[in-house]
């Protein structure tokens, strides 16, 4: 066959071409899973809560994931987990989704989502503060210290003045419920990277959601929300609400994180912390009727200005790469 004929010959996609295409399809596919998926659950559970208790929802979902993730993970990864995994998982299943996304779900009844997540993309700010004290922990650099006076300045902004711009401040107890839970997500996320916990990702998640969904479900009859809960007015848009919290928010949404963290740089996982709550202000907007005041935007601006600054905070080290990266503060 001469040259010429073999230039003319149609060529097929070998399979080391095509790998690399799939590879990158999925990747892509995953950043728009976690920034359009993380980004409405905050809507959904504005939806959730108008007719189920709050705690009560966020156990149902948490739990239901992972009994379902336990027993598939546990086989594929091969894994036997420990007593001090357990216990890693049960200290951040309550920090991270009891403390934290229970009184997310908590706060939304009071908080428009769009709002709940921008207080809640704080969660960055806190993780420097939190690693800055514990034993042991770093200073932050100067440009990650003005980010967090930013970041203050911004949550301030929300919740004072009054009628700035012509807008009345958010709810202050929410608001305060919002902060501290962000604080827990953040010392719960600090503790993970420091305590044992299984060699692969999405059976520590599994743990961590059984955990922590057993522990909504317990405060909930604490609080007394079954004596609340009244099957026959939950309405059917609170349970699609919860079924969509369940499977696009914690299954895909965090299967897709995982795929992120294995295939993808630091600099880029980490963008999901500022595109979340822009995606989750322009659900309540537009799905919600929640109002963009001027406050809002300003805030806005503030907030993700501040979380910026931070995680795109070059390291010398590059075995502290991962430190870039926020932990998922999904809501």
């Amino acid at each position: 066959m001469s040259a010429e004929t073999l230039a003319d010959t149609p060529k097929t996609p070998s399979k080391a071409n095509a790998t690399p295409t799939r590879a990158s399809s999925l990747l892509l596919a995953s950043f728009a899973a976690v920034y359009i998926l993380w980004g409405s659950t905050f809507f959904a559970i504005r939806i959730g809560v108008e007719s189920l208790p709050p705690l009560i929802l966020a156990g149902l979902r948490h739990l239901s994931v992972g009994l379902v993730f336990y027993p598939v993970f546990r086989r594929v990864s091969g894994e036997k987990p420990t007593l001090r995994q357990w216990r890693t998982a049960i200290v951040t299943g309550v920090l991270l989704l009891l403390c934290g996304n229970g009184t997310v779900s908590w706060a939304e009844k009071t908080i428009p989502s769009g709002i709940a997540a921008l207080l809640v993309a704080t969660v960055t700010l806190w993780m420097v503060l939190v690693d800055w004290f514990r034993p042991g922990g770093s200073r932050p650099a100067p440009r990650v210290l003005a980010g967090l006076v930013l970041g203050f300045a911004g949550m301030a902004l929300l919740v004072g003045p009054k009628h700035l711009g012509g807008a009345e401040r958010v709810n202050p107890l929410g608001a305060f419920a919002l902060v501290l839970a962000s604080l827990a997500w953040a010392i719960g996320s600090i503790y993970s990277k420091h305590h044992p916990i299984p060699n692969s990702a999405m059976l520590g998640v599994a743990m961590q959601t059984i955990a922590g969904g057993t522990a909504l479900l317990v405060v909930a009859g604490i609080s007394g929300e079954y004596r609340e809960l009244h099957l026959a007015q939950v309405t059917l848009r609170s349970w699609l609400a919860l079924g969509y919290l369940a499977v696009f928010g914690s299954a895909l949404g965090f299967s897709a994180y995982v795929y992120i963290l294995k295939h993808g740089t630091a600099a880029r996982v980490a963008t999901y912390a500022f595109v979340n709550p822009v995606v989750a202000l322009f659900l309540g907007w537009l799905l919600g009727g929640e109002v963009l005041t001027l406050r809002t935007i300003l805030a806005s601006a503030v907030i993700l200005t501040a979380v910026i600054l931070v995680i795109t905070m070059p390291h010398s080290d590059p075995m502290e790469a991962d430190e870039a990266i926020p932990a998922p503060e999904e809501a």
